[in-house]
């Protein structure tokens, strides 16, 4: 059991401190770093994401979707970067926060160079020790387009609970109506999967 830690004030929930890591560090998301979104992502990195992402391939598009994302209510957004280089690799988000029940569902978006890599278990490490072990969240969800199997593998092998799906749960700016796979951890939960993630960081470069 994890013990019970009291919910911190509601404006906490909305802060982005730089949280760091081993390999690399949050921060949060802004305009510097749109240049490094843009030199790294391919057609991939956005295709599956339920907001889209930015309208070109520029620089200035990828500063224009950071705002567009930042401007989203009861959202926050941390950089990925990694900590030798300060590089941005990709973003990770609460990307909907429930103070009064405590809760907040996490979403993330990864450069291909950082996939495969300590990059995303060490940043969901570090963004759910913030959310169970700061904030005093019960509970964390995901939801993941059905069609991304990758992202759905990877969310069975961080020990997330396959809650349902939500069908056409969301209209993306294509017009798709795409269904949404719900996984959850929960406070009770987020020992086993603390120590999976930090095995997984440890045997990963």
């Amino acid at each position: 059991m994890t013990p019970d830690v009291p919910a911190a004030p509601e404006a906490e929930w909305f802060q982005t401190p730089i949280l760091p890591g081993q390999h690399v560090f949050l921060e949060g998301l802004n305009d510097s770093h749109a240049a490094d979104l843009c030199a790294g992502a391919d057609d991939e990195t956005v295709r599956l994401l339920a907001r889209g992402g930015p309208g070109e391939a520029t620089p200035a598009a990828w500063a224009d979707y950071i705002r567009q994302l930042n401007a989203l209510p009861n959202r926050i957004n941390f950089a990925v970067c990694l900590r030798e280089s300060g590089v941005c690799v990709g973003r990770i988000s609460y990307s909907e926060i429930r103070w009064a029940d405590r809760w907040t569902e996490m979403g993330t978006m990864l450069l291909p160079a950082a996939q495969g890599t300590a990059v995303n278990p060490e940043a969901k490490l570090l963004l759910l020790e913030r959310a169970f072990g700061e904030l005093g969240a019960n509970r964390v969800h995901f939801k993941v387009d059905s069609r991304n199997a990758r992202s759905i593998r990877a969310m069975h092998k961080l020990g997330a609970v396959q809650e349902g799906t939500l069908r056409q749960y969301q209209v993306r700016p294509d017009g798709f109506a795409r269904d949404s796979v719900m996984f959850s951890v929960l406070r009770d939960e987020w020992p086993a999967v603390r120590a999976g993630l930090e095995t997984r960081v440890a045997s990963l470069i």
